[in-house]
């Protein structure tokens, strides 16, 4: 089959990988990671990020804008009310107006308040901003969060940084069957057979952070990430056989020697 363009909200990206610019040994190496895996989109923490005092060093200095987009996030936010407060923040220090929109309910899991996420993707929305909010696994919730206005939706595959990988590939299925906007699996990838799992459960994309940066080789991981995306996807199109109990003969038996 033929593929076709990665696009949201009217933009499309060359790589089908989008990576994230934390818990690096350096910004070197973020920079190395970012070339490495052939992302064309990266997602930066407002909160990480000195946009009072542009003349100090920043992160972003280490990012190349003229290949690379910029994904402005809420990560640490809590409440619907810190959520948007920091997605405005983000757009009026010039970064961007989309916004990967998290709001966390909980300290220890990580796991997102769907509730608060979807009234902030609905507020958000009405004020301009191309919201791609990260969610639970959850089919119901990322119907809702598309019905608020959503670019796209992008469930978790496992809790964010446990490099669990993909723990209910069903949800994911469903998630992609029903959704009219691109499908991102975000967080939990620990691996490349991780991503390429994702990919071929039909995700639009997948983001990943942890399991690049605290690589033992990042930049080499970054890499692997980059070619198991592109083998999930062609995977994907390309359709695999069916699951069966017992064994069919790869060599038809028909016409052999002493038959």
């Amino acid at each position: 089959m033929t593929d076709t363009p990665f696009v949201i909200a009217g933009r499309t990206f060359r790589s089908r990988l989008i990576v994230g610019t934390g818990k690096y040994p350096s910004h070197q190496v973020m920079r190395e990671c970012h070339a490495a895996s052939g992302a064309d989109m990266v997602t930066v923490a407002v909160r990480r990020v000195n946009i009072s005092d542009r003349s100090r060093e920043s992160l972003l200095d280490y990012v190349d804008t003229e290949r690379i987009f910029i994904l402005p996030n809420t990560a640490g936010c809590y409440t619907a009310d810190e959520a948007i407060r920091t997605a405005r923040l983000g757009r009026e220090a010039g970064l961007s107006n989309w916004v990967k929109l998290e709001v966390i309910g909980d300290e220890r899991t990580l796991f997102p308040d769907n509730e608060a996420l979807i009234e902030a993707t609905r507020i958000l929305v009405s004020e301009g901003f191309v919201v791609l909010p990260y969610t639970n696994d959850d089919p119901v919730a990322c119907r809702k969060l598309e019905e608020a206005g959503a670019s796209a939706v992008m469930p978790l595959g496992a809790p964010i940084g446990s490099g669990l990988g993909i723990q209910n590939a069903n949800n994911l299925r469903i998630i992609r069957e029903f959704a009219k906007v691109p499908v991102i699996v975000d967080a939990g990838v620990g691996t490349a057979s991780d991503a390429a799992l994702a990919m071929e459960l039909g995700a639009d994309g997948v983001l990943m952070n942890t399991a690049i940066a605290g690589a033992q080789s990042p930049v080499q991981m970054a890499e692997a990430m980059r070619h198991a995306v592109v083998a999930g996807r062609q995977a994907f199109l390309a359709g695999r056989i069916p699951r069966k109990m017992y064994a069919t003969a790869s060599s038809p038996v028909e016409g052999m020697v002493g038959r």
